[in-house]
């Protein structure tokens, strides 16, 4: 897989341990910045990891802040963007088979470079499962679109309905 990462100043000394953990595990990682431990604005990396995922230029991206609340936040806001702030392995697990996340948020003050790296390997392993995820899926789709009719038709429809 092809992952984009990138953090604030804060996520700064965590990021080169899991761009080095990612290549081991065998995947390509381009680093989005920042470059250095100077004070900046988590928006700016946040946004450009997710623009590029959502363009498709990269398969996942992994995004790393104080908490990973604003950054993963602020991905959220790039359509197409389905990101996760984690703290542990199961959900990271869990938000790949059932919500088929696309970028992977953690903070840098909440956890340390070992439970990162179980959290990022359960993340890139996880598959999505589809079938009655799918509708889930779907109607966060016709959330981000504003579409409340097709949310309404995607919701009452018996052939995709809990399966």
């Amino acid at each position: 897989m092809k992952i984009a990462i990138g953090s604030d100043h804060v996520g700064f000394e965590l990021k080169p341990q899991m761009i080095e953990y990612v290549k081991e595990l065998g995947h390509e990682i381009d680093d989005f910045g920042p470059f250095g431990s100077e004070r900046t604005d988590y928006p700016i990396y946040g946004k450009k990891v997710a623009k590029a995922v959502a363009a498709g230029e990269y398969d996942r991206g992994i995004l790393i802040c104080g908490t990973g609340v604003g950054i993963s936040i602020t991905a959220n806001k790039v359509k197409g963007i389905r990101a996760i702030v984690c703290s542990e392995p199961y959900s990271a697990k869990l938000s790949r088979q059932h919500n088929n996340t696309n970028i992977l948020a953690f903070g840098s003050r909440v956890i340390g470079g070992e439970l990162a790296k179980m959290i990022v390997k359960e993340w890139l392993e996880g598959e999505y499962e589809g079938g009655r995820h799918q509708r889930r899926i779907d109607e966060i789709a016709a959330v981000e679109e504003e579409n409340d009719e097709l949310f309404e038709e995607i919701k009452c429809s018996e052939d995709t309905k809990y399966k």
